[in-house]
C-alpha cells in the first residue's frame, strides 16, 4: 500500500518549518520564544563563597533587588561585594545590608552615590511570612549567596541558613584537602 501523499508534489513528511532565526508571527510561536526567553541560564556578577563556608544553607530564594541607575551601571562592570552582607526583615520587608556596590567614575555627577546602601528585596508576601517564621523560631538566618542577571534584572540568591560549628568548618576544609588529593592523584594516573 503506497503512502497517502498530504502535500503537494507528493511530499509525505512534514512541511518545512521556519528557520530559527525568523520572527515568529504565530501566537504559540510567540509563546514558545517567550519560554526559551525565560528558561535563559543566569549569568552570575558575584557570588559569596563565604557563606557556603560559614553556614548550612537549608533553602535558596530568589529575590529581585530595587536599584538605582549608577547601582545598575556598576554591577554591569561587576563592582560589587556581598561577602559582609546580610539580609534583615524589618515590616514585613526584606532588606539586605553591607552589599557594597562601588560606583563609577562615569555616572552622573547630579547624583550622590552611597556605595553601602541598605537595598529593598523583592519577594512574595507568604515567601517572607515563611522566612520570618524560621528566621524568629528556629534560629536561621537569611545570608546573601549571589547576585545574577536574569532576563536582563539583577536578582539575589539568599539562603536560610545556619551557623556551622567551629568543627563543621574543620571537617569542610579536611574533606575539600581529600578531594584535591584525590584529583592530583588521579591526573597523575591518567599521565
Amino acid at each position: 500500500m503506497r503512502p497517502v501523499a498530504p502535500y503537494p508534489s507528493g511530499m509525505t513528511t512534514s512541511p518545512p518549518t521556519r528557520p530559527a532565526t525568523a520572527n515568529p508571527t504565530s501566537r504559540f510561536e510567540r509563546k514558545a520564544a517567550k519560554a526559551d526567553a525565560k528558561s535563559a541560564p543566569a549569568v552570575r556578577i558575584a557570588e559569596n563563597k563565604k557563606a557556603a563556608f560559614s553556614y548550612h544553607i537549608e533553602e535558596r530564594h530568589e529575590a529581585g533587588m530595587v536599584l538605582q541607575g549608577w547601582e545598575v551601571k556598576a554591577l554591569r562592570l561587576g563592582k560589587v561585594q556581598i561577602t559582609e552582607g546580610y539580609v534583615v526583615v524589618r515590616d514585613g520587608e526584606l532588606f539586605i545590608i553591607g552589599c557594597q556596590i562601588n560606583p563609577i567614575r562615569t555616572t552622573s555627577t547630579h547624583v550622590t552615590a552611597e556605595s553601602a546602601r541598605t537595598r529593598k528585596l523583592l519577594l512574595h508576601k507568604e515567601e517572607i511570612r515563611r522566612l520570618m517564621g524560621k528566621v524568629e523560631q528556629k534560629g536561621f538566618t537569611l545570608v546573601p549567596l549571589n547576585l545574577h542577571w536574569r532576563n536582563g534584572r539583577v536578582k539575589c540568591e539568599i539562603g536560610l541558613a545556619k551557623g556551622k560549628a567551629e568543627h563543621d568548618k574543620r571537617d569542610t576544609i579536611k574533606d575539600r584537602e581529600g578531594k584535591r588529593e584525590v584529583e592530583r592523584a588521579m591526573k597523575q594516573r591518567a599521565r
